[in-house]
């Protein structure tokens, strides 16, 4: 009997914890001006590789489809013009967060 309840406790407290860990997913940043070369950057637990006008992170945690998570990737590679995933994305009020440090890199756009 204590075997059995001690596996059903463990079976929910896998279920509660292991949750956020199996909700990670893919998500895509478009960026206002591409970056000149291929970037990795960490934002909000998430490592995002961006080519191009695009980021994107393959397995990332739920806490990474944030503003904070957002404005972190703009820090680092410029204002960016959507952000989400399969489930979510940020709305305009998110965005304005996000992009309210961004780098500036329209100089480096200009300038080629």
């Amino acid at each position: 009997m204590k075997l059995r309840t001690l596996s059903a406790v463990a079976a929910i407290s896998f279920s509660m914890f292991a949750g956020s860990a199996l909700a990670d997913g893919r998500i895509a940043a478009a960026l206002d001006t591409p970056v000149a070369a291929k970037t990795k950057v960490v934002a909000g637990g998430a490592v995002f590789v961006c080519e191009g006008a695009e980021c994107v992170s393959a397995q990332a945690p739920s806490r990474a489809l944030t503003a904070a998570a957002c404005k972190a990737l703009a820090k680092e590679v410029g204002r960016v013009a959507a952000f989400g995933g399969e489930a979510k994305s940020l709305d305009a009020d998110d965005l304005t967060r996000c992009n309210a440090s961004a780098k500036d890199v329209s100089s480096l756009a200009s300038a080629k």
